[in-house]
């Protein structure tokens, strides 16, 4: 359901996507074509960025998405996700991307969640689980807000595996599957029914967002 109570609210025409993150605007704007959106970035259209004060995936989502709805006065979608592992008590979660520094080098990043892991002793699969989540929002320039998350439960691998995706997504191996999200092309990771499964949490979140407010073309 919407944040506010309200009916769920259709979306169509313009959009921007509030984030600066190439790899997610790359997936963002991919998730949208079937539907019919015009979708531009934040980037593009020289928005501030907000500072991401939220203390989950689903406030600082929001925080983006407001943020854009209002000094925009478009509908806005933002996401946030990240990697939380269970050893490590659900980190590096909303600070999945200042582990990687202001470089933004995830091999850095991984890294750090491998020492980690081996400083716990954890080496055996059983003891390596990990979730990808993922909140999106939907906001409006009056304040309407659209909420959904998702997850997707695997198992860290290392040496991280494959030169696909962004991010973390070399050393998660998805449940079930026998190559990494860095192994996988873009449509095996987040492409939608018929032709995808929506494996990734990014899609399973979209797919629950696109029943709600997005009609297809």
């Amino acid at each position: 359901m919407s944040s506010n109570g309200a009916a769920h609210r259709q979306i169509a025409g313009r959009l921007v996507i509030a984030t600066r993150n190439p790899g997610k605007l790359k997936e963002m704007r991919e998730l949208l074509v079937p539907f019919g959106i015009d979708a531009v970035s934040a980037a593009e259209l020289g928005l501030d960025e907000p500072a991401e004060s939220g203390a989950t995936f689903k406030a600082n989502a929001r925080i983006k998405a407001c943020a854009a709805a209002a000094s925009s006065g478009l509908p806005a979608f933002a996401d946030d996700s990240g990697l939380a592992v269970d050893a490590l008590g659900g980190e590096p979660g909303i600070y999945s991307a200042r582990w990687a520094g202001p470089e933004k080098d995830f091999r850095r990043a991984m890294q750090a969640v491998e020492e980690r892991l081996r400083e716990r002793g954890a080496q055996a699969p059983d003891q390596r689980k990990a979730q990808f989540v993922c909140a999106l929002c939907l906001a409006w320039p009056d304040a309407h807000v659209e909420g959904f998350d998702a997850a997707v439960h695997g198992t860290l691998v290392w040496p991280p595996r494959g030169d696909k995706g962004f991010g973390y997504d070399p050393m998660f191996l998805p449940d079930g599957h026998t190559r990494t999200f860095g192994e996988m092309t873009n449509a095996e990771k987040h492409g939608l029914p018929p032709a995808g499964k929506g494996l990734s949490h990014r899609a399973r979140a979209f797919l629950k967002l696109a029943e709600a407010c997005l009609a297809k073309r």
